[in-house]
C-alpha cells in the first residue's frame, strides 16, 4: 500500500465492481453468497472494491423502503450491507459506487426532469467512446438528468439514507459527473438568476459548470463527516476532466483515472494524463477493466498480457492499480475473471516492495494547456510519444506551475504561451534553461513578440502552404539521413533568426500549392527551391520549431521528425537520467524508491489485431538491452526485481551500465547505493 501523511495507507489493488442490472432481469442476487463473494477477492490479492449502491438503471440494492429497490432483488436480501460485510470481515476496503446522471427510474418517472437540448428534445446517450453519443428515442440509451431540476433532492435523499444505513463509509465513487447543459425550465431559471444569458452555449455551459461544482461540494460536504475515521479514498466524482484538478482538489482525497485502452481510450492516453495528475499531491487510482473491449462488454475477458501490461504500466507512473468487472446478476463473481485478476495482481504484490513510497525521477517539464481538457489532440500526444521513445524522464505539467524544478522545458504547438505561462517561460530563458518551443504556442501579440525575440527568432508570417519540407543545414547538428527535404504538413510559421540563433534546418517551399485544378501527383506538390526561412533554430540549449513537428510524431510517426527533435533533446540534455537501447516502443520509468533508484522497463506492443481496435495478447521480449543509468555515486548492488537476479555493471562517468533481458513484458533494475 501507498503511505501518504496524516492517512491510513492507500489500497493498491482495488476492483471497481459494477452493477447495472434492468429491471427486467430476474433472481437478482440469487447466489450471492457472503463467503464466496469475498473469497474471489481475497484469493485475486484485491485490497478494496467499490461496491455498488445504485445503478444508472435507478436501482438500489439495499435494505430499503424506497421504491427504487431493484423490483427482482431477493425478498430480504440486503446486497449491498452484505457485501461490506463480507469484505470487511477481510480487511478488504468497500467504498459505495452511486450513479448520479443517468437514472432511468427516475426519468421516466420524471420526464421533466430530464436534460433538454436547445431544440427542447430530451437527451438520450449510449457511451461507446470517451464522448457520449446522443441517440434517437428508438435507441436503447440511457436518459440523462439535470442535476438543476428538483433530481438533485431526489439523489440527495438517496445518498443520506446510503449514509445512515452504512456509515461511516470508506468512501463514496459519484458517477457520471460531467458539466450538462441544459433548455429545462430549472437550468433558465438558474441561468437567468446569475446573469446568463440561455441563448448562449457559452453561457449554457458555464452553468452548466457551476451547477456540477454546486452539487459537488453539497455531496462532499454530506460524505465527509460520514467517512471511515482516516479513509484515504473519500469522494470521488468520475467523469470530471482530470485537468480540472486543480480547482476541484478540494473535494477530494485521491484522483482515479478511469481509462479501459480498449474501451477507445486508447493506448495513449494513460502516459498523457497520468503524469498530468502527478503533480496535484494526491494518490491516485488507474482504472483498466477485465474487458475484451469496455464496459458492457461483459461476456468477455481481457488477454492475461494485456491485463498485467494494464496494471504493470499503473505501477510505472507511481500508481494504485484498479480493474473493473461487472458482477453477474446472480451475485455471484466469475471465476475465471478473479483467475485472470489474480495472475496479475500477484505480480503487482511482488513488485510493490521496490517501489514503495517511490518518487518519478524527472528531468523534463512537457507543459499542457488545462483549457484543452483530457484528450489535448496531436500535438501533446506527439510530444508524449516522442519522450517516450526517446527514453525520456517527464512530467506533463499546466501551464501556470513554476518549472523550476525541470532541466528542460518542451512547449507544444498546442499550448498556448501568455501571461504566467510566458513569463515562466522568460524566467527559464534567463536563468539558462533548456527550451524547445514551438512557435505555433506563441500568439501574434506583443507580448508573443517580445517572448518570440528573448528565444532567438522573429516572426515574418504564416506559410501560405499547406505543406512545406525542412532540410537540416550542413553545418548544423541535425544531420539528415537521406540528402532529401522531408515533408511536413499543416501550418508553419515564418521565422527569421535573430543574431546568434543559428538555422538548423531550412524550410522549403513546394513548387506551389495544391488545388482540385491545380496539382501534380497523387498527395502533395514536390519540394521546390528553399522559402529563405528556416524551419528549426538553435540558440545554446534554445531551440524553436517553426514546423509542426509534434502533431506529426501523434499522425504520421516519421522517424525523420523524431531525429530531429531527438537531436534538439540531446543538445538540450546531454547527462539524462536514463539511456536504454532496445525497440521503440519499450517504456521506461526511473523511480527513487528511499535510498535505491528503480528503472522500470515495460515491453509490451499493442497491434491493430481487430478493426479499429489495439489490441495486446503477448509481451515482446527483450534480450541483452543495454541502459545506463544516472547516479551520484557507485552502487552496491544492482539487480533485477522481482526475479531476485544479480546483473553484471559497471560504473564510468556518473552512470551506471548494465545489460538487461526481459521476457515477460516488464521488470525493474534496482540500483541500491
Amino acid at each position: 500500500m501507498i503511505e501518504h501523511a496524516g492517512q491510513s495507507p492507500f489500497p493498491r489493488r482495488h476492483v471497481h465492481l459494477d452493477f447495472h442490472t434492468g429491471p427486467a432481469v430476474p433472481d437478482v442476487g440469487s447466489e450471492f453468497d457472503g463467503d464466496l463473494f469475498v473469497r474471489a477477492f481475497r484469493d485475486a490479492q484485491v485490497e478494496s472494491v467499490t461496491v455498488f449502491a445504485k445503478c444508472h438503471h435507478g436501482h438500489l440494492y439495499f435494505a430499503t423502503e424506497r421504491p427504487e429497490r431493484h423490483p427482482n432483488l431477493v425478498d430480504g436480501l440486503d446486497l449491498l450491507g452484505q457485501q461490506i460485510e463480507a469484505l470487511h470481515g477481510a480487511g478488504i476496503r468497500a467504498p459505495i459506487y452511486v450513479s448520479v446522471q443517468c437514472d432511468e427510474y427516475a426519468a421516466n418517472l420524471h420526464p421533466e426532469w430530464v436534460v433538454l437540448t436547445p431544440q427542447l428534445e430530451q437527451l438520450r446517450r449510449v457511451f461507446t467512446n470517451i464522448r457520449p453519443v446522443t441517440v434517437e428515442a428508438f435507441t436503447a440509451g440511457w436518459q440523462i438528468l439535470d442535476m438543476s431540476s428538483p433530481y438533485q433532492e431526489y439523489l440527495a435523499a438517496q445518498v443520506e439514507e446510503i449514509l445512515s444505513r452504512f456509515g461511516p463509509v470508506d468512501g463514496m465513487f459519484f458517477d457520471m459527473c460531467w458539466d450538462q447543459p441544459s433548455c429545462s425550465k430549472w437550468a433558465m431559471e438558474g441561468m437567468r438568476g446569475a446573469h446568463l444569458d440561455p441563448t448562449d452555449a457559452a453561457a449554457r455551459s458555464d452553468y452548466a459548470n457551476s451547477v456540477a461544482l454546486s452539487y459537488m461540494e453539497r455531496f462532499s460536504q454530506l460524505v465527509e463527516p460520514n467517512l471511515t475515521k482516516g479513509s484515504p479514498t473519500g469522494v470521488w466524482f468520475n467523469s470530471r476532466p482530470r485537468t480540472a484538478l486543480d480547482r476541484e482538489r478540494r473535494f477530494l482525497r485521491h484522483v482515479e483515472i478511469e481509462a479501459l485502452p480498449t474501451g477507445s481510450w486508447g493506448y495513449d492516453y494513460l502516459p498523457y494524463i497520468g503524469r498530468l495528475v502527478r503533480h496535484v499531491g494526491l494518490p491516485v487510482l488507474s482504472q483498466t477493466g477485465r474487458f475484451h473491449r469496455s464496459w458492457g462488454d461483459v461476456a468477455s475477458l481481457k488477454a492475461p498480457a494485456a491485463l498485467r501490461y494494464d496494471c504493470t504500466r499503473a505501477l510505472t507512473y507511481g500508481h494504485a492499480c484498479s480493474v473493473g468487472d461487472l458482477l453477474p446478476a446472480t451475485g455471484k463473481p466469475g471465476d475465471a475473471v478473479y483467475r485472470l485478476i489474480a495472475a496479475a495482481y500477484e505480480y503487482v504484490k511482488a513488485c510493490e516492495p521496490f517501489v514503495e513510497a517511490g518518487s518519478p525521477v524527472v528531468d523534463v517539464a512537457l507543459v499542457a494547456d488545462p483549457a484543452l481538457g483530457d484528450e489535448p489532440g496531436p500535438a501533446m500526444i506527439g510530444a508524449v510519444k516522442l519522450l517516450q521513445r526517446l527514453r525520456q524522464q517527464f512530467d506533463v505539467v499546466p501551464a501556470g506551475s513554476s518549472l523550476d524544478a525541470y532541466a528542460v522545458i518542451v512547449i507544444p504547438d498546442s499550448t498556448l504561451v501568455s501571461g504566467a505561462l510566458a513569463a515562466e517561460i522568460r524566467s527559464q530563458v534567463t536563468a539558462d534553461k533548456a527550451v524547445i518551443v514551438a512557435a505555433a504556442a506563441v500568439p501574434a501579440t506583443p507580448e508573443g513578440d517580445d517572448l518570440m525575440a528573448a528565444l532567438g527568432v522573429r516572426r515574418a508570417g504564416v506559410s501560405p502552404f499547406s505543406t512545406v519540407f525542412f532540410a537540416p543545414t550542413p553545418e548544423g547538428p541535425l544531420q539528415p539521413a537521406t540528402s532529401m527535404p522531408i515533408r511536413v504538413h499543416g501550418e508553419s510559421l515564418l521565422l527569421e533568426p535573430l543574431p546568434g540563433t543559428q538555422v538548423l534546418a531550412d524550410m522549403v517551399n513546394p513548387f506551389f500549392e495544391r488545388t482540385y485544378e491545380h496539382f501534380s501527383g497523387h498527395s502533395y506538390t514536390p519540394p521546390g527551391a528553399s522559402s529563405g526561412y528556416g524551419a528549426v533554430f538553435g540558440r545554446g540549449r534554445i531551440f524553436v520549431l517553426a514546423v509542426p513537428l509534434f502533431a506529426g510524431v501523434a499522425e504520421e510517426a516519421n522517424p525523420e521528425y523524431e531525429r530531429v527533435l531527438g537531436a534538439c533533446l540531446e543538445r538540450a540534455l546531454p547527462a539524462p537520467a536514463l539511456r536504454a537501447g532496445g525497440p521503440r516502443h519499450l517504456e521506461t520509468a526511473v523511480v527513487q524508491a528511499g535510498e535505491a533508484t528503480v528503472v522500470h522497463l515495460l515491453s509490451y506492443l499493442p497491434s491493430r489485431l481487430g478493426y479499429e481496435l489495439d489490441l495486446v495478447f503477448d509481451p515482446f521480449p527483450l534480450v541483452d538491452v543495454d541502459i545506463e543509468v544516472r547516479m551520484r555515486s557507485v552502487p552496491r548492488r544492482v539487480s533485477q526485481q522481482p526475479a531476485g537476479k544479480e546483473l553484471d555493471w559497471a560504473y564510468q562517468g556518473g552512470y551506471v551500465t548494465t545489460k538487461v533481458t526481459v521476457l515477460d513484458g516488464h521488470t525493474m533494475v534496482v540500483l541500491e547505493p
